[in-house]
This record gives C-alpha cells, sequence and structure tokens, in this order.
C-alpha cells in the first residue's frame, strides 16, 4: 500500500509542477483548451486536457494486472489526485478508456449516449465539445496554431478541408474571410457537428457546403483548379464500410496529395498533416513546387517535446 501511495505522490508531484506551468502559459495567451499532462509517468498513462471549466482525462488502455475492484480504486483515486491539484471539482472530469493506437481512428467511434456538450472558445471562435460521447472530443488541440495559419491564408479563397471532422479549419477558414468552404467526411454525425459549429459562429454565412463523401472518391471527381486551399488531416487508416477502398496514408498519400494539386489553382496551398509517427513523405513523387514541414511551426506549447504528427504545407 505504501508503495502504491508514493505512486500517487508521484502523480501528484509531476501534475502539479506540469499543471503550474502549463496553466499559466495557457492564461498568458489566453487559451482556455489546452492538454496539461500526456502520460509523462508509467504508473500514470493518462491524457489530462482542459476545455473551460471542465477537465478530459483519457486512461490509454494497458495490462494492468489488477481486478476490477482494484482498477475502480485506482482510477477514483487518481481523479481525487487530478480534482486536488486543478481545483476541478470530480463532477466536471470526465474520464474515457482509449485503445493505445497509431493516430486517429478513422470513424471516431462512439463509446457513450452521456451527451455532456457544451461550448468552449479557442481565437475568438466557439466550438462544441462532447468529453463523453466518443472518443475523442471535437476539437483537435495539436492544430490550434495550424487553424490559425489557414485563417491567415483564407482571404477571398476557395477552401476544401478534407476528413473534416467537425469543421474547426472549415470556421478558422470562414473567419479569415474565405470566399467560399467546402467540408468533406464521410460520418453524418461530424458533418451535422460541422453545422453546429457553423451556427454558433457564422449563421449568415451562405456559401459554407457539406458533403457526405469517401474523400478518395471525392476528390477524383473534382475539377482542376478548383480551389485555393486545401486541408486534409486523414486518418493513419481507414477500413469503413462505406468506403471503396482501405485508407492506408504511408501507403496512399502520394494519391491523395497529388489528386489535390490537380485541384488546387496555380500557386495553391495544401497543409497536409499525418498522426502516423512512422510517416515518412515521398516528396520526390509529389506534383509541387515547394514542400514546407510545418511541424515545429505548429507545434503549441502544451504539446512541445510529445507532439506524435507531421504537417506540411505543399505549394503547386
Amino acid at each position: 500500500m505504501e508503495q502504491s501511495f508514493g505512486k500517487f505522490l508521484s502523480f501528484k508531484n509531476r501534475l502539479e509542477k506540469v499543471y503550474r506551468h502549463l496553466s499559466k502559459q495557457a492564461r498568458r495567451q489566453g487559451i482556455s483548451c489546452y492538454r496539461i499532462y500526456d502520460h509523462d509517468l508509467p504508473e500514470a498513462p493518462f491524457i489530462i486536457e482542459v476545455y473551460g471549466e471542465n477537465l478530459y482525462v483519457s486512461e490509454y488502455k494497458r495490462r494492468h494486472h489488477l481486478t476490477e475492484e482494484e482498477h475502480e480504486q485506482w482510477l477514483t483515486q487518481s481523479i481525487r489526485v487530478v480534482s486536488e491539484v486543478t481545483g476541478v471539482a470530480t463532477e466536471k472530469i470526465f474520464t474515457k478508456l482509449r485503445q493505445r493506437k497509431e493516430g486517429r481512428g478513422g470513424q471516431y467511434q462512439k463509446v457513450a449516449e452521456e451527451k455532456n456538450e457544451f461550448v468552449v472558445e479557442e481565437n475568438g471562435l466557439k466550438f462544441l465539445v462532447n468529453l463523453s460521447d466518443y472518443l475523442d472530443t471535437g476539437l483537435f488541440l495539436d492544430h490550434r496554431i495550424t487553424r490559425q495559419m489557414v485563417r491567415e491564408q483564407s482571404k477571398d479563397k476557395r477552401v476544401l478541408n478534407l476528413f473534416c471532422y467537425t469543421g474547426s479549419f472549415s470556421m478558422y477558414a470562414i473567419a479569415g474571410g474565405a470566399r467560399e468552404v467546402v467540408s468533406v467526411d464521410l460520418s453524418k454525425t461530424y458533418l451535422a457537428w460541422v453545422e453546429k459549429n457553423k451556427a454558433l459562429n457564422f449563421p449568415d454565412y451562405t456559401t459554407h457546403q457539406t458533403v457526405h463523401a469517401d474523400v478518395l472518391q471525392h476528390l477524383k471527381g473534382l475539377s482542376p483548379a478548383s480551389f485555393d486551399l486545401i486541408v486534409m488531416d486523414p486518418p493513419t487508416f481507414s477500413n469503413s464500410k462505406r468506403m471503396e477502398n482501405i485508407l492506408d496514408i504511408q501507403r496512399d498519400h502520394v494519391v491523395l496529395i497529388n489528386q489535390c494539386m490537380k485541384a488546387l489553382t496555380p500557386g495553391g496551398l495544401l497543409y497536409f498533416s499525418t498522426n502516423y509517427t512512422k510517416f515518412q513523405l515521398r516528396s520526390g513523387q509529389l506534383h509541387a513546387a515547394q514542400i514546407k514541414d510545418l511541424t515545429k511551426a505548429t507545434t503549441p506549447f502544451d504539446f512541445a517535446g510529445k507532439l506524435k504528427r507531421q504537417c506540411f504545407l505543399i505549394t503547386k
């Protein structure tokens, strides 16, 4: 029991240190949604994120050799520590068990039906998040800087957001003055979420369109030079029954990126990112004028040294 107490003490000390440091930076930058912990200690395998007044705590699934009851006690004690350190009441802390896997899932599997939805703000924009019902919350915090870059590049542009998820990049493009925005995803659930985010921010913006489609097929049907800016943040792997083919980002990225290049106007921009940790960009096979690795430039303060994705700006 003493050893167990020591582990909780280590976790508490580590969490106090990172929370003090990161919350100070977040306050200084006016950021209300940020990550404070990502498996810093092997005995505390959590991701912990702040969403306004709420906390999202997801536990990495692993072989812990505890009975169900022991695990429940361990988790309860861990959440008590999190509450104590952050000052957030336990009823505002949402816990989830996540499978350890490469990158983001292609189908954003539903895990509950609790509907713990609320609105958070980022850079003056509002986003609906759900901390209980899906494996992800509705807002990928690691792309905070990338979204701002898209906003700054979107003035009077026709913007295409592929694998759009809940449409955060689309909202930033509209905020940046995009002439037209098209959001494409295979999930009707997430396209409905895009519309909710749009209603929260830009109810009167009329040139936004959601498209329910398999991106691999949708790209093939696009007219040449029909967009000025494209955002593509695909899953590492997807085998949805609604897709014609299985998506494997390492295998398929050359085809996907070259199809985007075809759909872009001369000088058009593609923001491409992937969470596949072993990803290697086959730059020699891409029909691009310029390729810039933005991984470092788009790493937010709360992901420094822990970012598991790569990001590229590819110019036609």
